[in-house]
């Protein structure tokens, strides 16, 4: 279900979830410049990416089908692999930031509500429990090695120039091979094994 019905038939939910949502969307995105301008790229810095300004990150058209179909995307942080030394290191360590970045506050949420345990029906423990779904189903999404998603890239830093290639060929249908996965269902498994990891790390970690 799209936002734009959540906004219609229940609006509380619609903002329980959109902030948490966007946030951890622009934190995804944020970390892959951030880590890229640490490597020496300028490319998001110059860009104005580097900053929590929601209007810096957003996609109109990813946007809109988020509102109407509940899948969207922001705007892919600009990097420029010329200004880093070690391609596949750079490949591996920016794609994965953003993936990082969404396990880093997945855990959080997670120990947040564990320490503070706050009434369930609460707002609060509602953006805390949504906090961590979306960002472990993001990361989870991201680890899927499917052109342009981050997965992807992160397989290309450990993979020959033939491969990755053949990766790169790939990319400009990846976006309309991920719909028609997830409009099939064969992704969910996918996910699921992914969510399953995560989860089962987290707990692990937590006290």
């Amino acid at each position: 279900m799209g936002l734009w019905n959540l906004l219609v038939n229940d609006p509380l939910t619609f903002f329980l979830v959109a902030i948490p949502l966007l946030y951890s969307v622009i934190f995804h995105e944020l970390a892959h410049g951030w880590v890229a301008y640490r490597m020496g790229d300028p490319t998001a810095q110059m860009a104005g990416r580097l900053t929590l300004n929601p209007l810096k990150h957003l996609d109109p058209i990813g946007t809109l089908m988020l509102f109407i179909f509940g899948f969207g995307w922001a705007k892919p942080v600009p990097v420029n692999f010329g200004y880093v030394s070690n391609t596949r290191k750079g490949l591996v360590l920016i794609s994965s930031a953003g993936i990082i970045a969404n396990l880093i506050l997945a855990f959080l949420s997670v120990l947040i509500f564990r320490i503070l345990a706050p009434p369930e029906s609460s707002a609060f423990a509602q953006i805390i429990y949504y906090m961590a779904q979306i960002n472990i189903i993001l990361a989870s999404f991201n680890l899927i090695p499917i052109p342009p998603l981050d997965g992807s890239k992160i397989l290309m830093g450990f993979s020959s120039p033939g491969f990755q290639y053949t990766l790169s060929r790939i990319e400009p249908y990846g976006f309309f091979i991920i719909i028609a996965l997830l409009y099939t269902g064969m992704l969910n498994p996918v996910i699921s094994f992914f969510r399953w990891i995560i989860l089962t790390v987290i707990m692990i970690l937590l006290p």
